[in-house]
């Protein structure tokens, strides 16, 4: 799914990043157990969020679903 997409690269981003989910959620100013749902693709993010954590990512949102789409892809 679309979610599932999109948390696997938030989760793929933070680790090649090496943040902890605690500091993603602090550079994205979002709670860290809303981080975990969202890179199990249990929640969906909304605009606001996903430019807040492309923002932690030092990323363009649109590069975020760029991403997203390409995850999509390959599956």
């Amino acid at each position: 799914t679309i979610e599932e997409a999109f948390g696997e690269v938030i989760r793929d981003l933070r680790k090649s990043n090496n943040f902890s989910q605690e500091q993603l959620a602090e550079l994205s100013n979002l709670d860290r157990s809303f981080i975990s749902q969202i890179e199990c693709g249990r929640k969906q993010p909304s605009l606001i969020t996903i430019y807040q954590l492309a923002k932690a990512f030092k990323l363009s949102a649109p590069k975020l679903l760029m991403l997203t789409e390409k995850k999509i892809k390959k599956s």
